[in-house]
């Protein structure tokens, strides 16, 4: 008995640290990615031209290898609106009558005649009930990736992650998904709409977040109450 009155403050200590940890992030890919080493001897299958190390003139440097950067500018918006309305109504009515003669003592049969029960009930029930839920959801950002797998067919696999601190507030924005180059833009960008497999997170961190959150307790309190 003595053990189990020293192990409830431990164990709700772990609870509460429990309801007070964080999600685990939703980029689990490597942020960056080195470029290949190149071949330390290059063909000699020419005497000007040289395979291994051709360059086009005008040929556009865009991203196709591992290692190249690439801009994703992030347009996400998220709209949803759901309304639900009930209306219920029940009523009920009883009627009840007995009569019945009594013959009393010393009292006249005409008026034991009258004498009798009569019951009546009534009830009704209303129930009216309507909600209304809408979520809007904006982000606007930019943030530039790393190619860090080319796939079989030549889509890039790309990941990224942007960290601004200001005033002792950090803010961090993580990305990675699958990227078609054709999609890529001149300038070396690229829409989030057109990122497949994409996952995209923003968190901040700092004295002004705190402000903004419930601390630890009430997570706690609010993850047992059951409405």
């Amino acid at each position: 008995m003595k053990m189990l009155k020293w192990m409830m403050p431990g164990m709700l200590a772990l609870l509460l640290a429990a309801c007070a940890a964080q999600e685990p992030p939703l980029v689990t890919l490597p942020m960056t990615a080195r470029p290949q080493p190149q071949a330390n001897t290059l063909p000699a299958n020419g005497s000007i031209f040289q395979a291994g190390s051709y360059r086009a003139m005008f040929e556009d440097k865009m991203p196709a290898l591992v290692g190249d950067t690439l801009t994703i500018s992030i347009q996400e918006k998220s709209s949803t609106s759901q309304s639900e309305q009930t209306t219920a109504t029940r009523s009920s009515a009883l009627n009840e009558s007995l009569s019945s003669g009594i013959q009393l003592p010393f009292v006249p049969s005409s008026l034991g005649k009258g004498v009798g029960a009569s019951i009546t009930g009534s009830g009704s029930a209303n129930n009216t009930g309507k909600g209304t839920n809408q979520v809007a959801t904006t982000f606007v950002s930019s943030i530039t990736v790393t190619v860090i797998e080319v796939l079989a067919n030549g889509n890039l696999v790309v990941s990224g992650e942007k960290v601004v601190r200001i005033n002792g507030d950090t803010e961090s924005i993580r990305l990675s998904g699958v990227v078609n180059p054709r999609d890529i833009a001149a300038d070396r960008s690229v829409s989030s709409l057109k990122v497949a497999d994409a996952r995209i997170e923003q968190e901040t961190k700092g004295n002004n977040r705190l402000y903004n959150e419930p601390g630890w307790l009430a997570k706690f309190f609010l993850s047992i109450i059951p409405i």
